[in-house]
């Protein structure tokens, strides 16, 4: 018999204003906070993070740039600045790399960490799992980690005033958790309560962003939440992270392999992992040999969801710089869990049927 650990996070709130309680939550956790985010976020977020602080017992002790990658040396880097600082508390914010630099940070420190994504473009903010990139950008490994977030703040003001292109990202993404599930349901193990958890779960992430993921893009778009927003964060925050969490061995396919394989190109490395994978989902389907219907179907959800539906759409790529991408996709871990083996020309013309299609919505 094999063990089971599954790990969860602490307590998450989501709703419009939910920032407004981070005090009382790093009041429970410990006196000495450091913020750790991104550029972007600090600026967004940082007075706010200050103005919470100021009113409990919780020190704010500095706040630092979490170094542009969630890799090995940078989480090194923090994880001294923790030490030196005696911060008992590590508040992350920004997004997927930012929280999970600050997620290992507090493992290897022995830290709770609150995360406070600023875009709903991942569920790194819930789950205990670090996406780790070499310095350069590049894709290195998934690295497991020992602990989850203590709480999660889900403020939908703060997401909602995010660009528009960043929750196509995490629409993109938690299509994937059904998607990805789905086409690898025939493996082993896939019939365990935990297996059955991860697979309601992703449907529900189907489910939520079909109804409500057009009306959520609206509400960014407009700068203002509303309750299909809040909806979708659900979708995108907590039934992702639960498929994520409650996944008994693979759980990632096709859409994450092209994922990984656009992160050798100079030109869509940085383009979001979300909107990769979400064009990934699309090839899925058709390596998968969905009907025209279905893939139809997919295709119009994309793009009432901001999802890229065509290469061009991504970047302008070359001959050679497509072929490294496939060569990268057939070889990316998360291709393996695939129930029949893809080959580049399989790729190829799934890439070219998405495309079509992409021309009659």
């Amino acid at each position: 018999m094999q063990a089971q650990n599954i790990i969860f996070p602490a307590q998450i709130l989501r709703g419009p204003g939910v920032i407004s309680q981070l005090g009382d939550i790093c009041a429970l956790l410990g006196t000495r906070a450091l913020v750790i985010g991104g550029h972007q976020s600090l600026a967004a977020v940082g007075d706010k993070i200050r103005h919470q602080l100021e009113g409990s017992a919780v020190e704010l002790v500095g706040s630092e740039w979490f170094g542009g990658e969630s890799s090995e040396g940078n989480i090194s880097r923090l994880a001294k600045i923790v030490k030196d600082k005696k911060a008992d508390i590590v508040i992350g914010v920004g997004g997927g790399k930012s929280l999970d630099t600050c997620k290992a940070v507090g493992v290897e420190t022995n830290v709770p960490v609150v995360t406070i994504p600023t875009i709903a473009a991942t569920c790194a903010a819930v789950t205990p799992l670090t996406i780790r990139y070499l310095d350069d950008g590049h894709f290195r490994d998934l690295f497991p980690l020992t602990q989850a977030p203590a709480a999660v703040i889900i403020d939908s003001e703060i997401l909602a005033a995010a660009p528009l292109r960043w929750l196509a990202a995490g629409l993109g993404d938690t299509l994937a958790k059904w998607y990805e599930f789905r086409a690898i349901s025939s493996h082993p193990g896939q019939l365990s309560g935990a297996a059955r958890s991860s697979s309601a779960n992703s449907r529900i992430c189907y489910d939520l962003i079909e109804s409500y993921g057009p009306a959520a893009c609206d509400a960014v778009r407009a700068g203002k939440p509303n309750t299909e927003l809040d909806q979708v964060l659900d979708a995108i925050f907590m039934f992702a992270g639960l498929t994520s969490l409650m996944s008994s061995g693979a759980h990632a396919a096709a859409s994450h392999a092209i994922y990984e394989g656009f992160t050798v190109c100079d030109k869509t490395r940085a383009f979001g992992h979300g909107l990769l994978v979400g064009f990934g989902n699309l090839c899925l389907l058709a390596l998968e040999n969905r009907s025209d219907e279905e893939l139809l179907e997919a295709v119009s959800l994309a793009q009432a969801c901001a999802v890229p539906l065509c290469l061009s759409e991504i970047a302008d790529l070359n001959e050679d710089e497509l072929e490294s991408i496939v060569q990268a996709s057939l070889h990316a871990p998360d291709m393996a869990n695939m129930p029949v083996q893809v080959t580049a020309g399989a790729l190829y013309a799934a890439i070219s049927r998405v495309e079509e299609m992409a021309d009659r919505v």
